[in-house]
């Protein structure tokens, strides 16, 4: 069986690309990136904007030319000081599974390189590739961060493209069975296709 999950609004309390750039570059400088983007921002909420690229344009203001060292020690701090935001339900969810040999895997249209360490640090794995973060990737080259994004934003059709590519690439060649079983947990429009495709869904399922 194997047990997918969306992170921000599921597993957490809160969205926490504003709390890592909150946490990365500071309040003030959050609050004046945010008015400066609010035209686009309103845009996207209109569905007029794309969502993906909306994010990338956003992500990049903040971080274009940071170190990748430095992008990384702040994704590593940020996991240590905001546990507080993961829903415990959720987290007892996914020990469950883990614990009865089950598949996890959870699929976040926020930055992988900061939901990976927050998550992690409460799981041991009982199997390889047992347990997998699959997000959006980010951009770098010559060690520094470009603003752009590495893969499609993991939102919507593209969360359900990434499972599978997770299945095949993961779960397959290690022989594991899923007995045609997934269940899948998210909280928002960027969730449905994949909680459609699963064979039993959950919205907002931990509040």
């Amino acid at each position: 069986m194997l047990y997918a999950f969306d992170f921000d609004g599921t597993l957490t309390t809160r969205d926490t690309l504003p709390l890592f750039i909150a946490h990365a570059r500071g309040r003030c400088s959050l609050l004046f990136g945010l008015l400066l983007y609010s035209p686009l921002l309103v845009l996207m909420k209109l569905h007029l904007a794309d969502n993906g690229r909306t994010k990338e344009r956003l992500f990049g203001y903040f971080f274009r030319g940071m170190l990748e060292r430095d992008f990384d020690a702040h994704c590593a701090s940020f996991a240590r000081t905001h546990t507080g935001i993961l829903r415990k339900e959720g987290l007892r969810t996914i020990q469950r599974a883990l614990d009865n040999g089950d598949y996890v895997v959870v699929l976040s249209a926020s930055i992988d390189r900061w939901v990976q360490p927050i998550l992690s640090q409460y799981f041991t794995p009982l199997k390889p590739n047992q347990f997998s973060v699959v997000g959006t990737q980010i951009e770098v080259v010559n060690g520094r961060l470009t603003g752009r994004f590495a893969t499609p934003n993991c939102y919507g059709p593209e969360k359900v493209r990434r499972l599978k590519e997770y299945i095949n690439e993961k779960v397959s060649p290690t022989g594991g069975d899923l007995e045609g079983a997934i269940i899948a947990y998210g909280d928002s429009r960027g969730d449905k296709e994949l909680l459609d495709y699963a064979n039993e869904g959950h919205y907002k399922p931990f509040r």
